[in-house]
């Protein structure tokens, strides 16, 4: 079935409802090998005070990418999307995707994305839907944001928490997800920590769906004495090197470091020591 814009603003609204020379000497060059980005919310509690002296910072540290979120400021930072993108080709950063309300003016965020040329925009939360029929009405709406994502030339992809990896009537809802949707329409982002907070083994799901994650949080996972949070990459219990060994021979395209906890560190300091931490890897 075809769907056109007019009838999908019609199920939207429904859904509703419910220094420069110096900083690019300090930015990774182009011939760079090794990509990795940040999704910018883990900066959330500092970035709305000086947006682009963070984003400069981080391209110091070592990140040639970031994905941003649709905070107060929105997706550009109040700098509109055309300014928000010479400002990121200055400082040698590329915006690879957006974590986006995408029932609310989704096609005005997907025409500026393609004409940045950001590849994706991701939505980041659903909520758990209480059935896997609501599931399954779920991954039809994904697939009509994926048309549209498509005709525009971008891709549209969801993101995970643990609650889509937790049986729910004897069903996986992400497994639901996957399976009812279409591969040519919607990609999916794994969220590493989520994955394995919820006792499911990321290598085997990017084995048993292989191309269909196309991206990922780096987000390490900690115990604590209430249950988990995110920790320092290369701190916490997930084994990184081999599920990104996986990753690499199954359609993993960026790795975008997340964190959203900061015991003994902080915002920006967490952010340094994981670009030290990416620089490990096998990309």
């Amino acid at each position: 079935m075809k769907y056109t814009r007019k009838s999908f603003l019609k199920m939207s609204g429904a859904l509703a409802l419910g220094a420069v020379p110096f900083l690019k000497a300090c930015a990774p060059s182009a011939s760079r090998q090794k990509s990795y980005g940040i999704q910018l919310y883990t900066l959330r509690d500092i970035i709305g005070e000086d947006p682009q002296g963070t984003i400069r910072t981080l391209a110091e540290y070592g990140y040639n990418q970031i994905e941003s979120y649709e905070g107060p400021a929105g997706i550009f930072w109040n700098m509109g999307h055309k300014d928000f993108n010479s400002f990121l080709d200055d400082i040698g950063i590329r915006m690879v995707s957006t974590h986006a309300n995408v029932f609310q003016n989704y096609e005005q965020k997907v025409e500026q994305l393609a004409e940045n040329g950001v590849p994706y925009i991701t939505c980041p939360y659903i909520g758990d839907q209480g059935s896997i029929d609501a599931y399954k009405e779920m991954a039809e709406t994904f697939n009509r944001l994926g048309e549209i994502a498509n005709d525009a030339g971008i891709k549209f992809a969801y993101h995970n928490h643990a609650y889509t990896f937790e049986e729910l009537e004897g069903q996986i809802p992400q497994q639901v997800l996957m399976d009812e949707t279409d591969p040519d329409l919607v990609e999916y982002q794994m969220d590493i920590y989520w994955v394995e907070a919820a006792g499911q083994d990321s290598a085997e799901w990017l084995e048993r769906y292989s191309g269909r994650f196309t991206s990922c949080h780096m987000k390490d996972l900690g115990r604590t004495g209430s249950g988990h949070e995110s920790v320092v990459l290369g701190t916490g219990t997930i084994d990184f090197p081999a599920i990104v060994d996986v990753a690499k021979d199954h359609g993993m395209e960026y790795y975008l470091v997340e964190q959203e906890a900061y015991t003994g560190t902080s915002p920006m300091q967490s952010a340094e020591s994981n670009a030290r931490y990416m620089e490990t890897l096998d990309l």
